[in-house]
């Protein structure tokens, strides 16, 4: 028996559209959400045409020419604007009948190539009991006959298997939202052996740490702790019959784990570093889940992972923009503030469900529009658009690379001295000492 995807009824018009406008073939992503029992579609999202394509106002003509890195990045990109709960869970092809036959080839390698680039970019790895398979839509544009399979991104080799792809009305019109405010102060240290000071991979380092330490807090939805297997709606009133749009929220506290319990032995880890990286904020997450019986531990697993993207998608965000305006070769030698960008979040029609978005502060809100047209296919109007936190920072603060001979050569002693020291599994208070005479650093507390 092969999944069933239940569709949002919008969705149905859409892909008929696109199949009268744009020919002989267009692709696109499908978003929603996996469940064990059942899979739903809430939205699709043609690709965006290269700038070359806008202009000559054609299309490539075979299914050989699809453009599998323009694909990848759109996926990107999207996966960016989701909340906690929805992911790129497959991808379609309108075509036309000549070139039908071509079509599941093209979509087997659409696939795993957006599986793998989104698994890429993750600090979280799924868990062993989640859905792994993704649908690969096939529309023919002259009779509209729709053919769904899925895949198995976890298996290279994995067959196709047919699916079911039902429409149903007022799909995600009243999903549960789960809500929460996490305080975020992270100090990333710069390690002295990472060449040009490599902000990007260091913070990407740090903050696979710090999402370990989000896997593992304790999670409290409405003031309560709740066992995983107990239903997320149990002893509250479920909303029935309602087709208007309408949102149960909860309020989660995540509570980290100050300490690890008496059975883990905890080892303290000299290093040499040449400056230090501080993330420091408040920033807001939220995470969707489907109404039909949700279990806790899917709600949950949902807002870790809200969390650990939102602060993720935006340091990749902003390390972007610091290539862009300033070139990826400058060397930071002075203590620099930055201005994370901040969640913004924006309602999709006929549903409960508001999709999110980061912005600088310099940034017009025409800009987000156009981005809302260009990744998602959708008009925003500006009132629509939620700004959701205040201000979050970071702090880099680097030293110097213009040290004289003796400073170089207490480096050199002070970082073979805590090599043997890591290997003997002594701390010697002399090398400490002359460590801390070559390096300052900055502690913060809350």
């Amino acid at each position: 028996m092969g999944r069933t995807y239940f569709v949002e009824e919008a969705i149905g018009q859409y892909l008929s559209d696109l199949s009268t406008k744009l020919k002989p073939y267009v692709t696109g992503l499908l978003i929603g959400q996996c469940s064990p029992q059942r899979d739903y579609v809430i939205q699709a999202v043609r690709t965006p045409p290269k700038e070359e394509q806008k202009e000559d106002n054609i299309s490539p003509s075979k299914l050989a020419s699809i453009d599998e890195e323009w694909i990848t990045t759109h996926a990107s990109q999207v996966s960016r604007m989701l909340p906690g709960g929805l992911l790129v869970l497959g991808v379609f092809i309108i075509a036309t009948p000549e070139l039908s036959k071509d079509c599941q080839n093209a979509l087997r390698k659409l696939i795993f190539s957006v599986e793998k680039s989104l698994t890429k970019r993750r600090l979280w790895k799924p868990a062993e009991e989640e859905v792994s398979e993704r649908a690969a839509l096939q529309i023919c544009s002259a009779t509209r006959k729709v053919v769904c399979r899925t895949y198995d991104v976890q298996d290279p080799k994995s067959s196709p298997k047919p699916a079911d792809w039902k429409y149903q009305s007022a799909l995600s019109a009243s999903w549960l939202a789960l809500n929460c405010t996490v305080n975020v102060n992270i100090h990333i240290p710069l390690l002295a052996t990472s060449l040009n000071h490599d902000l990007e991979k260091n913070t990407k380092n740090g903050l696979n740490r710090w999402s370990k330490q989000i896997e593992d807090s304790v999670f409290l939805i409405n003031g309560q702790i709740k066992d995983d297997d107990t239903e997320l709606l149990e002893g509250q009133k479920k909303l029935r019959g309602n087709t208007q749009s309408s949102t149960q929220f909860s309020d989660v506290k995540v509570l980290t784990q100050l300490s690890q319990g008496s059975s883990h032995r905890s080892t303290a880890t000299v290093q040499v570093c040449s400056g230090s990286i501080n993330l420091k904020g408040a920033v807001k997450c939220r995470a969707y889940v489907h109404n039909n019986k949700p279990k806790v531990k899917e709600a949950i697993q949902a807002l870790k992972r809200d969390i650990i993207n939102t602060l993720s998608d935006r340091c990749e965000i902003l390390f972007e923009d610091l290539i862009i305006n300033e070139g990826p070769h400058k060397k930071r030698f002075e203590r620099e503030y930055h201005v994370l960008p901040q969640r913004l979040f924006v309602p999709v029609a006929g549903s409960s469900v508001m999709l999110s978005d980061y912005k600088f502060g310099d940034e017009a809100t025409g800009e987000i529009q156009e981005r809302f047209v260009e990744m998602l296919d959708q008009s925003v109007q500006a009132e629509d658009i939620h700004i959701a936190e205040e201000i979050n920072t970071v702090d880099i603060c680097p030293v110097a690379d213009n040290m004289d001979d003796t400073q170089q050569q207490q480096l050199t002693k002070a970082t073979l001295l805590l090599k043997l020291q890591q290997n003997m599994g002594v701390v010697i208070a002399a090398a400490v000492a002359v460590f801390a005479s070559i390096f300052s650093f900055n502690y913060f507390s809350d």
